[in-house]
């Protein structure tokens, strides 16, 4: 008997419907059935919005069965003859509960499909599974393996408690989180908005900040020469609480200008109540402003920003005559105002010790990535080429370079002439049409050229050029739908002529027809779209041209709230911290949030929005540290804490999605957590019709170069703004790298196994059948099997409406929770160290960095691994090849046994009716285990197939 117990706290329940007794609101209790027990709460009188706060404890009676079970809650209205009314029911079966202990709010359903009674409202739960110490489990996979555990083994091994609950632990921590956060409108539960204030900014949380926006100052005093010759300096320094900020130092003058915003953020445990303007010199103090913070207003978009005013500066010295007046405005704001992406954060402020430069890279910014293009070069043939040596063949081939790409044509070698020629032409015509495929970056610069030259291989280790030309890439064309480009004839710099050559070419009548010149079909194609990302995690598959883009089918707008738990990557002031920032890249529009200095668990709250044009596109988000903000910022490469994937066809249009992802990364020592991020996410759809459109389209028009990825991401890095391990890192994908992994490996085998486990599961269901262990079963399947015999018709109508209502079943088991990295379905939770050091090792591996050893070993493994696929393709061919060649007549006795077969099964089918042959096939193979013989051996059938040739005689 097992000590597991179901836990289900029934929290409270809201807008429920009101049930027509005239009593007004409805007196709800709950219901709870699970594993043939039930209970039951306390009845709330009159109550639509009733709250109970009772727990109840289910026993488990078979922990394997757990996963199969199903949590029923059913609301009813009491009456006052002691009768109930249905309200609505919850039905959450437990495989589908992956957070632990956590509050969810399920909306109430109906009895069934035909029942047509009203209901609203919904329910909240909170489910858990304790043992028999109390302690929670966690409800996802790692919850089923430790039900196994506690199972009665043979001989269990002895584990310490503390490890178990590390184990427990671990698992959790690689879940995602669903959250109920209070965001610009209201409350976010299960994905719906509970309406609360109204707000721009509605998929993050209201930050409130003090505005002080700083233009100019009118200063009067006398000017000396060294103030003439700007050794002094004019700056403001801004108090607000705890709070300290200076301007940028302009030269000293009576007319100084900042035009600088700062934004203050405003704490409710610790509001301040006054501004301080401090104008200073670098060598003495002029004068200051006090304001109040209650006399300024607050700003509410999209009300426009106050006009700034001119304060009079308050003199502390009246014996220096100087006086003035400072231009500002000041405004209480949120997030949402138009100044926030420009203004200097309190919450973003750089450390005392870090210089000024660098507060240009923790500031918000939006990128635009550049347009890439597919450029297409088709090599014709060359006319006229001269080669140095006569007495030989040249082996002539064309060379085309487009910046560090560098493409070349096949060898062209002239053909020889007869021995009754005296001497070999000196002019060679070589004929290639071959296709070249570049990619560039748009636009193209006047000193960006496509480089044409054409080579002769004197011998493997040198080559001459018999000519060259260069192409401007602006000058290049783009094909239209009505309009196609020529191909072009270009002449060649020449650098080797025979002397008659120069001859010709120095006399004033110089012979035309004896130019090199090569025959060129260049354009720029358009119509496609050039991958700079994984294809499998593309958030653009529009081609290069605008004027051939789709419409637009909705809005995917992301809200990035915080972060926490986050690994600290830096030291200072003997305290361990970061300064993070995001990265979101959706199309061509890349978002880095402001960095968020000296914190582990820092608030970014910063909304932005991109336009959909393709549902299987994905969103990335990546956590990053700033290298330029404290003790690294000495050109090191911003530490990766880990990146979120959200596919947009996973999301329902509407719904809100707020979670916080577990931010994973592999390392040497293994899998880590190095912290959370909290998000929320919303897609919109503007047009269905064109959304369902989409689904009979491919996803990539035309071709798809692959082998220029690599060389369109480091285009991008170079073209952008952002760090270039920023951008390689966003757009990789270690998931399909081509290094070997034994990880990867395993969890592709795994994955086969699954997606197979579906089918093998019939097989032994059929073969249960077969033995007739379930009598009724066997029996049922057997008149089923005659009903569709005797109706061949019916069989395509059966099998496409079992898979109707599969589909309609499966609805409600559908995933509520976005796609995240699986640690264990990555084999990451399992992998040996030695094979995640061969997986993270760079390649090629050199034996310097690595003992012989070590890389014998790695090398045998892969021997013995790849064998083995080795052997199973040898086996997959054999069988089909056994297939192929059993008309072919490699064994003269099969194939004539065959041909008889095949004779003697028309003439049976011709005068049997086909149902008839397979009532009688089906009833065989199903026949009673007594009528069958006591050992299992292959049929005739199987056995005539395996005695077939294949080709593996000719194998060596």
């Amino acid at each position: 008997m097992s000590n597991l117990k179901l836990g289900v706290l029934v929290v409270s329940a809201h807008d429920l419907i009101v049930p027509k007794d005239g009593r007004g609101a409805a007196s709800a209790f709950v219901e709870l059935h699970f594993d043939n027990q039930t209970f039951q709460t306390v009845t709330k009188e009159r109550d639509a919005n009733p709250v109970w706060d009772q727990s109840f404890y289910f026993n488990i009676s078979d922990p394997k069965r757990l996963p199969n079970l199903t949590l029923e809650a059913h609301v009813y209205h009491f009456k006052e003859d002691s009768s109930k009314s249905f309200l609505g029911k919850v039905c959450l079966p437990v495989r589908s509960l992956s957070v632990p202990y956590s509050l969810q709010h399920h909306p109430l359903r109906k009895k069934g499909i035909l029942f047509n009674s009203r209901v609203k409202g919904e329910l909240g739960l909170k489910v858990f599974v304790i043992d028999g110490d109390g302690h929670d489990l966690p409800m996802n996979s790692g919850m089923h393996d430790e039900i196994e555990s506690q199972q009665p083994q043979p001989e269990p091994e002895s584990k310490p408690e503390s490890s178990k609950d590390d184990d427990l632990s671990s698992s959790s921590d690689y879940l995602l989180k669903e959250t109920n956060p209070y965001l610009g409108r209201g409350q976010i539960v299960q994905g719906r908005l509970v309406p609360g204030d109204v707000s721009t900014y509605d998929l993050v949380e209201t930050m409130h900040y003090l505005f002080v926006l700083i233009v100019k100052a009118r200063l009067d005093f006398a000017l000396n020469s060294e103030d003439v010759a700007g050794s002094l300096k004019t700056y403001l320094e801004i108090k607000v609480g705890n709070c300290n900020a200076i301007t940028k130092r302009v030269e000293r003058k009576q007319n100084p200008e900042w035009n600088e915003v700062f934004a203050f953020a405003k704490d409710n445990n610790l509001e301040p109540s006054a501004l301080d303007v401090v104008v200073k010199d670098d060598d003495q103090f002029f004068g200051s402003l006090h304001f109040d913070l209650k006399e300024f207003t607050t700003r509410v978009p999209p009300d426009k920003p106050g006009a700034p005013k001119w304060y009079q500066i308050e003199e502390k010295d009246v014996e220096i005559k100087k006086k003035g007046e400072l231009k500002l405005a000041v405004w209480h704001g949120t997030q949402a105002d138009v100044a926030f992406p420009y203004a200097w954060h309190s919450d973003a402020s750089l450390p005392p010790h870090v210089s000024s430069d660098a507060d240009a890279h923790i500031r918000a910014k939006v990128y635009h990535s550049p347009r890439l293009w597919y450029i297409r070069v088709k090599v014709i043939e060359a006319h006229d080429l001269v080669a140095s040596d006569k007495s030989r063949v040249p082996e002539a081939y064309a060379q085309v370079m487009i910046g560090n790409q560098c493409l070349k044509t096949k060898i062209f070698s002239q053909p020889r002439k007869e021995e009754t020629e005296t001497a070999q032409s000196p002019i060679l015509n070589p004929v290639w049409n071959e296709d070249l495929m570049f990619v560039a970056v748009q636009p193209f610069g006047d000193d960006q050229h496509l480089m044409v030259s054409v080579e002769d291989r004197v011998s493997p280790d040198k080559d001459e050029t018999l000519g060259k030309v260069a192409i401007a890439l602006n000058s290049i064309e783009k094909p239209t739908d009505d309009q196609s480009i020529s191909s072009q004839w270009f002449t060649l710099e020449t650098s080797i002529m025979s002397d008659s050559m120069k001859g010709k070419q120095q006399s004033k009548d110089k012979d035309e027809k004896l130019s090199s010149r090569i025959h060129l079909h260049v354009c720029l194609e358009g119509g496609y779209h050039a991958l700079d990302e994984p294809t499998n995690y593309s958030s653009d598959l529009q081609p290069a041209a605008t004027q051939i883009w789709k419409p637009c089918i909705g809005v995917i707008e992301l809200g990035v709230l915080n972060a926490s738990e986050l690994l600290p990557v830096k030291t200072r002031e003997g305290k361990d911290t970061s300064d993070t920032y995001c990265v979101a890249k959706y199309g061509h529009k890349w978002v880095r949030t402001r960095t968020i200095t000296d914190s582990l668990s820092p608030k970014f709250n910063e909304q932005h929005t991109w336009d959909v044009y393709d549902l299987h596109t994905v969103l990335t988000v990546g956590v990053f540290d700033n290298s330029r903000v404290g003790n690294h910022a000495n050109g090191n490469k911003d530490e990766k804490f880990g990146k979120v994937r959200i596919r947009i066809s996973t999301l329902e249009s509407g719904r809100v999605y707020t979670f916080s992802y577990p931010l994973i990364s592999l390392r040497p020592s293994g899998v880590k957590k190095t912290g959370e991020l909290h998000l929320a996410v919303r897609f919109s759809c503007t047009s269905l019709v064109n959304m369902m459109f989409l689904y009979s389209q491919p996803l990539l028009t035309g071709m798809q170069q692959d082998m220029l990825y690599d060389q369109a991401v480091l285009m991008v890095a170079d073209s952008l703004g952002l760090e270039k391990e920023v951008v390689q890192y966003t757009s990789s994908n270690a998931e399909e790298s081509d290094v070997w992994s034994v990880r990867r490996s395993k969890a592709n085998v795994f994955r086969l196994m699954s997606v197979f486990s579906g089918l093998v599961g019939v097989a032994q269901w059929f073969g249960e059948v077969r033995m007739w262990k379930n009598p009724l079963t066997t029996a049922l399947v057997h008149v089923l099997f005659v009903m569709i015999i005797s109706s061949p018709q019916l069989i395509l109508p059966t099998v496409f409406l079992y898979m109707f209502v599969t589909g309609i079943w499966n609805f409600q088991y559908r995933p509520r929770y976005p796609a995240h990295m699986d640690t264990k379905l990555s084999q990451a939770d399992s992998v040996l160290p030695d094979e995640l050091d061969e997986e993270l090792h760079t390649l090629p591996t050199s034996t310097l960095d690595l003992p012989d050893d070590i890389v014998r070993m790695r090398y045998d493994r892969l021997r013995s691994i790849a064998g083995r696929f080795q052997n199973m393709m040898g086996d997959v061919a054999t069988e089909l090849e056994r297939i192929q060649e059993i008309l072919r007549w490699p064994d003269s006795h099969a194939n004539a046994m065959f041909a008889i077969f095949c004779l003697v099964a028309a003439v049976v089918f011709y005068v049997t009716p086909f149902q008839v042959v397979v009532l009688v096939a089906g009833f065989y193979y199903m026949r009673h285990p007594k009528y069958r013989s006591k050992m299992p051996v292959p049929s005739a059938l199987v056995n005539f197939f395996q005695r077939l040739p294949a080709k593996t005689d000719y194998m060596l």
